[in-house]
């Protein structure tokens, strides 16, 4: 079955605190934040520096027109999660086919990959600048990201929520103090919020600026935080879930264009007016401050890169998680899994460095704002089809209005980005040289299958009235046992996980008792709700776990056998050994998957754990 998105956390946090509307509020306050970060981290700060030191405060609007999507956007996926309980990962895997799915997930892994390299890079960048840290090493340090996330989600989802609140008000307190430093121009600011002509070039900056604010993986982040909170999951609980939720991102939302615009007003007035046009690389942004300003604003740059360049790589992270357990309903150990994203970001990062040199971080940012582009649609035109689908989503579906709103913001998004990978691909055939190969048997083949992709997603949903599947969940393949009975056994505990071994582990315990014992069927439920409030908890998976186990029971009631069922919460390799215990079973049988060695370090060892906690016999089936 679909397990609860970022389960450790999800309905962690209650919401019916007070009945003070503001006590409320702020109860819900929280996941925007952890999602605007990524709207200021180093990607941006490259696009928002060029912007500012090549056209002035001519730009400002566009980052103000982006801020406005990203708002709308948030708004869906919050609503998405809120009302489905799914994140945008797992509606994903409910509603396309497998072929399709595949390719999404790893697009998205790839997106998120590509997004966790701008961040390491940056804050390895920031470390170097402010403490002449080396490059590589910077970059070998931003593995200890992954265990202060492994941490924190350990304390608590508003501990994580805290921390990177504290990050987002340096990045504001840093800029806020720059900008008093570098003394802008106000009436040329306000100025810049009226949109203007774009040439060329400001178009390909603006382009840049979108692609670098509205980033695939915030959609997937957003849509599962918001499960960290309770609500009454009933048509008034959810109302005013959402009414809290979007007023949560419109402030954090908001607070993300301030510190983007603030980055983009310290290029301006430093650089612009100073004649420096063509500052591109952060370091050259970094030595020129320096040069006009003296030592305060350079340091307190670098010191907001790094703030940046932490908080974007913790949410990273988590978005890694939540697209993995979302798209293959693969749950992996926590930290293993973090250290895997975390890998996939490092590995280019130490390669580019070491084969290009340290000159090469700038391309790498802009190659990973690239991937971003390409990505973007697949996250987002998904997004418009499920919140605006009136079978599930019934009363909390978008209106009409909203819905043509959001379709020409993804034309918009989906257009300007197609003219940015198409841009960048005729950049490198000229000056591929001996390597166009590559770009006409690899590169170009490989965009046209995302073009077909992307189409599929955008206009079947479209055609079809339903493109959901039926459910492949493990309960539903339990059907006939075809049973053969020796009696020796009185007591018997059997362990369930809905999986393919039930079958198999049940039949084995049959044989030992026959129709004279009693079968205890045990399962523990793993959700973060089960883990903390145990049998008080009402979640949706403790719930579906608990009817899945009594219709085993049932199945096995009509064939003549008495069966008993028995929940369990929180970890399964001291619980089942509790109630096993408990019982004064005769005999435990468990299922074992066959796994050892990597896919123990992997996956777990609960038999193992267990035989060693029981006394009495135990019969691990395979």
């Amino acid at each position: 079955m679909t397990k609860s998105s970022l389960s450790e956390v999800n309905q962690t946090v209650a919401t019916n605190v007070s009945k003070l509307w503001w006590k409320r509020l702020f109860a819900f306050i929280g996941p925007a934040y952890l999602v605007s970060v990524g709207y200021m981290d180093p990607g941006n700060w490259a696009t928002d520096i060029a912007a500012g030191s090549k056209f002035g405060y001519q730009l400002i609007w566009v980052l103000l027109m982006s801020n406005l999507m990203a708002i709308l956007l948030q708004s869906l996926s919050a609503r998405l999660g809120l009302v489905r309980g799914l994140d945008l990962a797992q509606a994903s895997r409910e509603h396309f086919p497998k072929f399709i799915n595949i390719p999404l997930y790893i697009l998205a892994e790839i997106a998120i990959a590509a997004c966790d390299l701008a961040e390491v890079i940056g804050m390895a960048i920031g470390l170097n600048l402010l403490f002449h840290l080396p490059i590589l090493f910077g970059i070998a340090i931003t593995v200890l990201d992954t265990f202060l996330l492994l941490f924190l989600l350990n304390r608590g989802i508003r501990k994580l929520e805290a921390f990177i609140l504290s990050l987002v008000l340096i990045i504001a307190a840093a800029f806020f103090a720059e900008i008093w430093i570098v003394k802008p121009v106000v009436s040329s600011i306000f100025q810049g919020l009226t949109p203007n002509y774009l040439s060329d070039e400001a178009l390909y900056i603006a382009i840049g600026i979108i692609g670098a604010t509205v980033m695939p993986h915030n959609l997937y982040l957003h849509s599962s935080l918001v499960q960290t909170r309770i609500i009454e999951r009933n048509e008034k609980g959810i109302w005013q879930a959402l009414k809290y939720n979007l007023i949560d991102s419109t402030v954090a939302l908001n607070l993300a264009f301030f510190v983007n615009a603030s980055i983009l007003i310290v290029a301006s007035a430093a650089f612009f007016t100073a004649g420096f046009n063509n500052v591109a690389e952060i370091q050259d942004a970094h030595q020129l401050l320096h040069h006009i300003f003296g030592n305060a604003a350079p340091a307190l740059f670098a010191i907001a890169l790094i703030a940046a360049g932490q908080s974007s790589t913790v949410t990273g992270t988590l978005a890694g998680q939540i697209v993995m357990e979302g798209y293959l309903n693969l749950r992996v150990r926590p930290w293993l899994r973090r250290i895997i994203t975390r890998v996939l970001a490092i590995v280019p990062a130490v390669f580019g460095v070491l084969y290009f040199g340290e000159d090469s971080l700038g391309r790498l940012l802009i190659l990973s704002q690239v991937v971003l582009s390409i990505q973007l649609g697949f996250a987002v035109v998904p997004l418009i089809h499920f919140v605006s689908d009136k079978k599930r989503m019934g009363v909390f579906a978008i209106k009409t209005w909203m819905e043509i709103t959001a379709w020409m913001v993804a034309f918009i998004i989906l257009s300007l980005n197609i003219k940015l990978v198409i841009e960048q691909v005729q950049q490198w055939i000229n000056v591929a040289g001996d390597q166009l190969y590559w770009i006409y048997f690899l590169v170009i083949p490989m965009l046209i299958l995302c073009a077909l992709l992307l189409l599929y997603i955008v206009f079947v949903p479209m055609l079809k009235s339903s493109l959901e599947k039926e459910a492949r969940t493990p309960h539903d393949t339990f059907k006939n046992l075809d049973v053969t009975t020796t009696v020796h056994y009185q007591k018997i505990a059997i362990t369930i996980d809905f999986g393919r071994m039930d079958q198999i582990t049940i039949n084995g315990a049959l044989k030992q008792g026959g129709e004279g014992a009693t079968y205890f069927l045990i399962h523990v439920v793993e959700s973060a709700n089960a883990r903390i409030y145990g049998k008080e908890a009402a979640d949706f998976e403790t719930m579906a776990d608990i009817k899945y186990l009594q219709r085993y029971a049932d199945e096995l009631k009509l064939r003549g056998f008495n069966a008993e069922t028995k929940i369990g919460y929180g970890n399964p390799r001291e619980t089942i050994a509790d109630i096993v215990n408990a019982l004064d079973a005769d005999l435990l049988v468990m299922g074992a998957h066959g796994h050892s060695g990597f896919y123990d370090l992997l996956l777990g060892d609960t038999v193992d754990k267990v035989r060693h906690a029981v006394k009495i016999p135990v019969l691990i089936v395979k």
